[in-house]
């Protein structure tokens, strides 16, 4: 075991302007304190570390004595290497190296600024708590802790990142949790050999299932939504520097549940809920129906609409499949530029852009009127379902495109491509489509109507289903 160095320690964090050597010396020898500036608490480390070892009454002999009669830190412990000490000063603790003891000790004094654990603005709640996730770790955990005081409620710290040395936190209740899905996580994130890892989606991608746009992992940005999942049987994965936490499994009805569905009366909740899903199939099926009728089927169109129609799409240059691709594109690209511009303006640019946008399409003959409807109703059901809005889209060109070629044969060709698509998906070894998908166990409680909140299972999901 090589003996903690301070020059070896100086040599390391050479270019690293914030790190500080304290040196004080005492009858006993040398004692050498290092800390970085930036992320440590200052008057802490005089008050806890400096001053405690001036005004001691008693010889060190050794670092044990240190940890429990000196320091006044409630984390103290001790490094057996330079490649530790340099890793806790990285961290936010300060180090200790005493000349005449063979350990080093560290004990903890973070003090870098935070955010504010204010609501988060992915995931607004009209009756819900307004706490949210911040940027720290520890800050993150204890706000879950808070609501669950279960003691069975496990955290299992991992480091990933063989340089950034990311600190991630596997969280789930023993007994509720499956535990081959507490096996699976733990190994897929074992498995990850990236160098640097500052977010939160290289962890997803390990759990996610590849060559899909939906989404089979869960995030959150609320600890009340967090601690209920866990309640349920999920395994959440925490990640140190981002407040978004990730759970699994995670299933497609819960793309159509939000906060408010739990803190609404439950009528209120059934209602937004219908909504969800009707908007939901309208927005994918709706583009397709619209092709099928008017390019093949026209008898089975009112002749006055059938009317209406030729005489809006009079003059326009292109046939209606390209029309309506056309028309989809622009308004994905309206709802990309009002994400990525600042708040202010994206819902502005939103809101007059589909305007301009669609009357100038009609007045340049560009599209028919029917057509900027049929796409803007589109847009607008997929706004209330956002987490798969990008996966609508994505299945909308390819209904479309079968819809276009085949009349409603290829409708329907493209729709049962698309739930087989759904259907073939798994969340870490569940059916992605649970409990719609299930025979065995069907919970429909949580699907589309809700029994009253006190009288809900704890479990969403039973552990003898999956594959």
């Amino acid at each position: 075991m090589d003996l903690v160095s301070t020059a070896v320690i100086r040599q390391r964090l050479k270019s690293n302007y914030s790190i500080r050597y304290r040196s004080i010396s005492i009858d006993e020898g040398n004692v050498e304190i290092i800390y970085d500036e930036a992320l440590c608490d200052v008057k802490f480390i005089s008050q806890h570390v400096i001053m405690p070892i001036l005004n001691k009454n008693k010889t060190i002999i050794n670092t044990k004595m240190v940890s429990k009669e000196i320091i006044t830190s409630a984390s103290v412990g001790y490094i057996q290497s330079n490649d530790e000490a340099v890793m806790h000063i990285l961290s936010g603790d300060a180090v200790l190296i005493f000349d005449f003891l063979s350990k080093a000790v560290y004990c903890s004094a973070a003090g870098f600024p935070r955010r504010n654990m204010d609501s988060p603005p992915t995931d607004t709640v009209i009756k819900g708590p307004r706490e949210g996730f911040n940027e720290v770790l520890q800050d993150n955990i204890s706000a879950v802790k808070r609501r669950l005081k279960d003691p069975n409620l496990r955290f299992e710290t991992l480091e990933i990142g063989s340089k950034s040395k990311t600190q991630a936190v596997i969280a789930y209740i023993e007994g509720n949790a499956p535990e081959k899905v507490v096996n699976y996580i733990r190994e897929k994130i074992s498995e990850i050999t990236a160098d640097y890892l500052f977010y939160i989606k290289g962890v997803e991608e390990k759990l996610f299932a590849h060559n899909t746009t939906f989404d089979t992992i869960g995030y959150s940005e609320r600890p009340d939504v967090i601690a209920s999942r866990l309640a349920e049987g999920r395994v959440a994965v925490f990640l140190d520097g981002t407040p978004i936490v990730i759970t699994a499994p995670y299933f497609f009805v819960e793309n159509f549940h939000v906060t408010d569905d739990y803190t609404m009366d439950k009528f209120t909740s059934y209602l937004g809920i219908v909504l969800r899903w009707a908007a939901f199939l309208a927005s994918v099926l709706l583009p397709g129906i619209y092709i099928s009728l008017f390019a093949y089927h026209f008898n089975l169109v009112p002749f006055s609409f059938i009317f209406h129609m030729a005489a809006s799409r009079a003059g326009v240059p292109f046939p209606l499949i390209v029309e309506t691709l056309l028309m989809l594109t622009f308004f994905q690209l309206l709802r990309e530029g009002g994400v990525r511009l600042p708040q202010p303006i994206g819902p502005t640019l939103s809101i007059v852009g589909a305007l301009i946008l669609g009357d100038a399409a009609v007045s340049s003959g560009l599209t028919s009127h029917v057509t900027v409807l049929v796409v803007a109703v589109t847009s607008i059901a997929s706004f209330l379902t956002p987490r798969v809005s990008i996966s609508v889209f994505y299945w909308d060109v390819i209904i479309l495109i079968f819809s276009g070629l085949l009349g409603l044969p290829g409708f329907y060709m493209g729709f049962v491509l698309f739930v087989s698509r759904i259907s073939s998906l798994t969340s870490c070894g569940y059916p992605y489509l649970y409990p719609l998908g299930t025979l065995r166990t069907l919970k429909l409680n949580d699907v589309i109507f809700r029994s009253d909140i006190a009288d809900i299972s704890q479990y969403v999901f039973a552990k003898d289903d999956a594959e």
